[in-house]
């Protein structure tokens, strides 16, 4: 709670805000729940409200297959989706068809990113994507089940996310699990299992003793999880990619966990004992703080003090607890909480490569509108921008996920150095003054007069360059640089001087004379305002 003797006291507090809502505070919700705002979602924020918005948000939309767009697809025509079809007999058409689904998957997941509704369901797979640290597969149909299971289970129960995620295809693949049998035990799976996906080492309290599983749970989960095999990877004749149970494969042995798990007892029960195993690891309460503390660092601050840790990481925790491990209602307490909306985590996280790119096209009403290949193909190469910068959305760098959602002492300054943040300089220099992302001579870059035309009073110069400081920085900026934006938008002149230009471009639609100058001044404040540290956090 905050001191009444300290006004500019943090609240810890998880009680409902009752504090203003203006574009301060709706801009700030949906700077950390979209991948980027437009000044008129954030006016609908502050007119329908933070309950009616943050109900908004909890909404998952569904979403079309990827399709078809290149030439080396030869099974199924261009614009239909291949996520049921099969591969060539041929091992090397069959490679040389994978090649093409693996450029449609990553265009499609780009995509979804461009073209978000009003929701926090492509933020949140973005979290799991993370949690569950799996990489693509040789097989894109399995991917692509992957990333649906995940977006399913996007706000729903994380318990039985973890079942359906043990036995899934790419999981069992990635971790070794459709190798893992009676005859050779393999405990890769097993060890994440409570180390990064449900329970959370703890700090080491003996040989083998890490708190809150020792090494013995392990060995005795790595049985349990034997038994299942992957079949059907790149088949001629199968239309998915499936995980099969095989009996003789399993451990039939009984197995006993330790005293952190009230030394519990599990028989054989074949092919759905990994089931009883998570739901005796999820008896224990550490598994609802575990994944609340990764929530809280991912959408609210990485700085996890003890206050935190008392006031606010308990509160979701025992809502998690009440609810049997449901998502929803934990981030629906988190996005109306008055701690949520202090002002001491606005601002505090620096955009990854995936927030600030998409923030400079989402927020600028900026979306590829051309044929299929040449929108796929641009999206890829925001895909492949942001690997560049650290981020390539399929393929964590390791089983723990990107380090900069859990490098201590680091967090979120991992995401900027010399060149990470040169790159981010120079493709917002690309895509803003200079010809934006070639693709089959069409050029993808910020709708600079769309943007300006959906403003609050495009005329008024001043005014631009308040919306512009709402949008894009969400701690806003000085006088001076509004000043200095203002005096880039008018190009010096007097701000009438703007209102006339912007009035002959809207009075002659289609006149490059009078719409040429109007979008390279906004272009030019775009440009500067990307420049800028106070655009490069949320």
């Amino acid at each position: 709670m905050p001191d009444q003797g300290n006004p500019g006291a943090i609240s810890y507090s998880m009680t409902p805000y009752t504090g203003s809502w203006t574009k301060a505070e709706a801009g700030h919700l949906l700077h950390r729940t979209m991948f980027g705002a437009t000044n008129q979602q954030i006016l609908d924020a502050v007119a329908n409200g933070m309950d009616a918005t943050v109900t908004a948000l909890m909404q998952v939309p569904a979403i079309g297959d990827p399709l078809a767009f290149d030439s080396n697809e030869t099974i199924v025509p261009f614009g239909s989706t291949w996520v049921n079809a099969v591969y060539p007999a041929n091992t090397t058409d069959a490679q040389t068809v994978e090649n093409a689904r693996v450029m449609s998957l990553g265009g499609w997941i780009m995509e979804r990113l461009n073209q978000e509704s009003l929701s926090v369901a492509e933020k949140m797979c973005l979290f799991w994507q993370n949690h569950f640290a799996a990489t693509a597969v040789s097989d894109s149909r399995a991917t692509y089940d992957y990333h649906m299971l995940i977006r399913q289970h996007a706000l729903g129960n994380f318990k039985q996310l973890v079942k359906d995620i043990t036995i899934n295809p790419t999981m069992l693949l990635f971790l070794n699990g459709a190798t893992n049998n009676v005859f050779s035990p393999n405990e890769n799976y097993a060890r994440e299992f409570l180390e990064l996906f449900t329970i959370g080492k703890g700090p080491q309290i003996g040989p083998g003793d890490y708190t809150n599983y020792t090494e013995e749970d392990v060995a005795a989960a790595a049985k349990i999880f034997t038994g299942y095999y992957v079949d059907g990877l790149r088949s001629s004749t199968a239309t998915s990619v499936t995980a099969v149970y095989n009996g003789i494969l399993h451990d039939t042995s009984t197995k006993t966990m330790s005293a952190h798990f009230g030394n519990a007892v599990i028989p054989n029960n074949d092919g759905n004992e990994y089931q009883d195993l998570v739901d005796v690891v999820f008896l224990q309460d550490e598994c609802a703080y575990f994944i609340c503390r990764k929530l809280y660092k991912y959408f609210v601050n990485y700085d996890l003090t003890s206050a935190v840790e008392t006031n606010v990481i308990t509160e979701m925790a025992n809502t998690m607890i009440a609810n049997n491990y449901d998502v929803l209602p934990v981030l629906d307490m988190l996005f109306r909480s008055q701690h949520f909306y202090d002002i001491s985590v606005r601002g505090a996280i620096i955009r990854s490569p995936l927030d600030a790119y998409f923030a400079i096209f989402n927020s600028t009403e900026s979306t590829a509108n051309y044929t299929l290949d040449t929108n796929m193909m641009m999206m890829l190469n925001i895909y492949w921008l942001a690997e560049s910068s650290g981020q390539a959305y399929a393929t964590p760098p390791a089983v723990a996920g990107w380090p900069a959602y859990y490098q201590e002492p680091s967090y979120y300054k991992m995401w900027v150095n010399a060149s990470t943040l040169k790159l981010r300089f120079d493709a917002a220099t690309f895509v803003t003054i200079l010809t934006g992302i070639p693709v089959n001579g069409e050029f993808f870059k910020v709708n600079a007069l769309g943007f300006l035309d959906n403003l609050s009073a495009p005329a008024t110069a001043a005014t631009v360059i308040d919306d512009i400081a709402d949008i894009f920085t969400p701690k806003g900026i000085s006088a001076t640089q509004k000043l200095i934006l203002k005096s880039v938008l008018t190009g010096g002149q007097p701000d009438t001087v703007w209102a006339s230009e912007y009035n002959n471009y809207i009075n002659n639609p289609g006149n490059t004379t009078y719409s040429d100058p109007v979008r390279t001044h906004v272009e030019q404040v775009l440009y500067r305002v990307f420049q800028m540290p106070e655009f490069h956090v949320m």
